[in-house]
């Protein structure tokens, strides 16, 4: 890169810019299997899982990402009879695609009791294709040699282990992994930025910026976005206020406020708002940890509750967002805000 001659600010902003809204992401195999008649050697098993890792070399196992790729750009079919592991949303869309380019897609297991992906893909990638979604389970053994011949799956009770007398047999040459994505941060943890445990991101401000002056981040190096439009929001602002940090310099120095989690909340972002950069209203957004009916998102500073929002429904592969006036803000009687969610 050429040294840029200008200010000290804008040399900051051309050299380090922006922490992009870059899609890559590192999967989370939240659950592995051991695979019978395979000739390399198979890990202990997690603790309280009692699965142990399957080497994805083996012919048959992919992530539906890596499928993804396969079948939309490179044109290859990466199986004709297929069982997805994990419900997130692009193992659905791959149910959907699969099914589309001739195969059988058997089934989709979910380790968890309710689906990792948006609602309108659980309906148009599964219902509609009559492709059966089995919540609280997950695959206990692969079978195969050469390739991946047969997987059993097993309900699992509250412990997150198997229960026994519950296992199904599928006859598949081909399993899809779709078990979640974290942010990939190794530029950010270089830099020395502040990191969020709960998210695995960049901590923030209200206009995307991080811990050290001048560096922004956006998208899903932030937290992994469901919809691409939350995306392209989230970039419009870090650019906006990397342009504005540019030319007028860093927010005025003055009241921050800390946003945490309350009940129900897996995660709150951005995690600080300096109320000096907020002019109208702010953006909140959060994913709940369970699926709720009817509620209340309630905003508490201190043991006051300063805004609430109503919700027909909340899932947690739906990313929620609230906007925050600057007027509440300013009433705010502690320097915390905690959202929570009160249930009808």
């Amino acid at each position: 890169m050429k040294e840029h001659t200008s200010t000290q600010k804008e040399k900051r902003f051309v050299l380090l810019t922006l922490l992009t809204a870059a899609a890559c992401a590192a999967l989370v195999f939240w659950f592995a299997v051991p695979l019978k008649g395979h000739t390399g050697q198979t890990a202990k098993p997690e603790p309280m899982i009692q699965a142990a890792r399957v080497d994805l070399n083996t012919a048959g196992v992919y992530t539906a990402g890596a499928a993804q790729r396969y079948v939309n750009m490179e044109g290859y079919m990466v199986g004709k009879r297929v069982l997805i592991l994990g419900s997130g949303d692009i193992g659905l869309i791959m149910a959907r695609r699969m099914t589309l380019e001739g195969a059988k897609v058997l089934a989709c297991v979910e380790v968890m009791p309710y689906s990792g992906g948006l609602t309108r893909n659980i309906v148009q990638c599964l219902n509609d294709f009559n492709i059966p979604l089995y919540l609280s389970h997950t695959i206990v053994d692969i079978q195969g040699k050469e390739r991946v011949e047969k997987a059993i799956v097993a309900e699992i009770g509250p412990d997150r282990k198997p229960i026994p007398g519950t296992e199904m047999e599928f006859d598949v040459d081909t399993i899809l992994l779709s078990v979640g994505l974290i942010p990939e941060n190794e530029l950010t943890k270089q830099a020395g930025i502040e990191m969020d445990p709960r998210t695995k991101g960049a901590v923030v401000y209200e206009n995307m910026e991080t811990s050290i002056p001048g560096v922004f981040a956006c998208g899903n190096v932030v937290q992994v976005h469901d919809l691409v439009d939350f995306v392209s929001g989230e970039s419009e602002l870090a650019g906006v206020a990397a342009a504005k940090y540019v030319q007028n310099g860093p927010v005025q120095e003055g009241r921050v406020l800390a946003v945490k989690p309350g009940k129900d909340l897996g995660y709150t972002l951005p995690q600080r708002i300096r109320v000096e950069g907020v002019e109208k209203s702010t953006n909140v957004s959060f994913r709940v940890r369970r699926i709720c009916g009817k509620s209340t998102i309630l905003v508490k500073s201190g043991d006051q509750v300063i805004a609430k929002f109503k919700r027909e429904r909340l899932a947690p592969g739906e990313m929620e967002h609230i906007a925050l006036p600057r007027v509440l803000l300013d009433k705010a009687p502690v320097d915390e805000l905690t959202i929570e969610i009160e249930e009808a």
